[in-house]
């Protein structure tokens, strides 16, 4: 056996079709095939030598080429750590680094040819390349068509699980989960069933933090305050280098939110031990460029508006700035939100990351909408999101001011006290993942 794929097919989260010719579209000649592929999936398939992986943007595929008296030995996995643990198990742990693991980039098609030593650089080819800048700078049929496609793939979603499932929504009464939140609670009424199914878990670290505020201010003007509830964590609970693990990397903005997000759902594991389905937000800034340019040197507005999906892959894969060990922008991200759910047991679903929202958004004519003026981009997503609530939805979505998870679940003192050392923290993220492979 020339592969070892420790991925099983039961975590394969497709909405229609089988996973059997799921890899027949990704072995296929054409990779757009790969597009028509309905839900999240890890996929590799192999014919003789070719072998190919492909991932959905929300979640790890990760692979190791290992050599063995026979040939060379692909493993194919969603962690750092599972590669390791097998190839110990087979005698072949001298070979492992955690820098010599490679991940698949989203989006594309990774090809493979397992000829031996020297072994050949992968092939990349996309499958989803959405056209730029095809929308008129009209903010409400944008509005409109985005939250239509988010709609559309919640539908999609909602029909795929069981009728009687509840369904948590990671709350802080931003624009993402609240526009979440909104479309899951309409899709229910729509359908006849009660929205009591659903419920918006918001964080709370020693009982403050300005998210626990916002949620409850936007359930109530919403009409959904029976919907909400509140998770009460002591700040003592989160540990970073905890999260450091879990997550496997060491940027320090994924690293806070992932401690923060673990603080969250193992709370909610505590209390319902047998909640499974979350939906969340993630992917909503990346698409709509709602990042602050000022805070990253290496970006200008220009660079943020004119490359195409910037935040989603990062600079892209034929880059010198690509992490072949990681990925790039939401596609290397992703980890901080897969990763952690998947610890506690839950099956977690991002909408904004799904191929057709982030068709729409690239569509958004950035350039001329913004005339280079950051303020400008800042303010487009919640118009864009509002609009098209109020267009597809038929109601006020109240909009607050951006801010990061791990910033809204805290006060600005417990953030700093918890995430801020005497050295950098990434260069103490980053010594603590590499002491983890030691």
């Amino acid at each position: 056996m020339n592969v070892i794929n420790l991925i099983p097919d039961s975590s394969q989260r497709l909405w229609s079709g089988d996973v059997a010719a799921a890899r027949r579209a990704v072995l296929a000649a054409d990779p757009a095939g790969v597009l028509e592929i309905r839900g999240s999936f890890a996929l590799v398939a192999q014919d003789g030598e070719r072998v190919v992986l492909a991932r959905s943007l929300e979640r790890p595929l990760r692979y190791f080429l290992a050599k063995a008296a026979d040939g060379p030995v692909l493993i194919v996995a969603e962690r750092i750590d599972e590669v390791a643990a097998e190839l110990g198990r087979r005698g072949w742990g001298d070979q492992f680094h955690p820098s010599y693991t490679r991940m698949a980039p989203a989006h594309h098609v990774t090809t493979l040819r397992l000829i031996g030593c020297p072994d050949p650089n992968p092939v990349y080819r996309r499958f989803f390349d959405p056209p730029r800048g095809t929308l008129p700078p009209d903010l409400d049929r944008i509005g409109r068509h985005y939250i239509a496609a988010l709609y559309s793939e919640l539908r999609s979603w909602l029909a795929a699980q069981h009728p009687a499932a509840p369904i948590g929504v990671p709350f802080s009464g931003g624009i993402d989960s609240g526009s979440v939140l909104l479309c899951l609670n309409k899709l229910l009424l729509d359908q006849g069933e009660a929205p009591t199914r659903l419920k918006a878990f918001t964080l709370s670290l020693d009982g403050a933090g300005d998210d626990g505020r916002q949620a409850r201010e936007f359930l109530q003007r919403t009409g959904l305050e029976m919907l909400g509830e509140t998770i009460d964590v002591p700040s003592t609970a989160l540990d970073p280098l905890r999260a450091v693990a879990v997550i496997e990397d060491y940027k320090p903005l994924d690293v806070e939110c992932a401690a923060v997000n673990l603080a969250l759902l193992e709370t909610i594991r505590s209390r319902y031990p047998e909640w499974r389905l979350l939906v969340d937000g993630d992917g909503g800034d990346e698409n709509l460029k709602d990042y602050p340019i000022e805070a990253n040197s290496e970006l200008t507005i220009r660079s943020v508006v004119n490359n195409r999906m910037l935040y989603q892959e990062g600079w892209g894969v034929d880059s010198l700035k690509h992490s072949l060990t990681y990925s790039g922008g939401y596609s290397r991200g992703c980890v901080r939100g897969f990763a952690c759910a998947s610890s506690q047991g839950f099956v977690s679903f991002s909408p904004y990351a799904r191929p057709s929202v982030i068709a729409v958004a690239e569509a958004v004519p950035f350039a001329e909408l913004t005339c280079g003026s950051h303020e400008r981009l800042y303010a487009l997503k919640g118009e864009i999101v509002s609009r098209g609530v109020r267009t597809v939805l038929g109601c006020e979505m109240p909009i607050y001011p951006k801010r990061r998870f791990q910033h809204g679940a805290a006060t600005p003192a417990t953030a700093a006290r918890l995430f801020t050392e005497d050295e950098a923290p990434e260069a103490r993220y980053r010594r603590h993942f590499h002491t983890l492979h030691a």
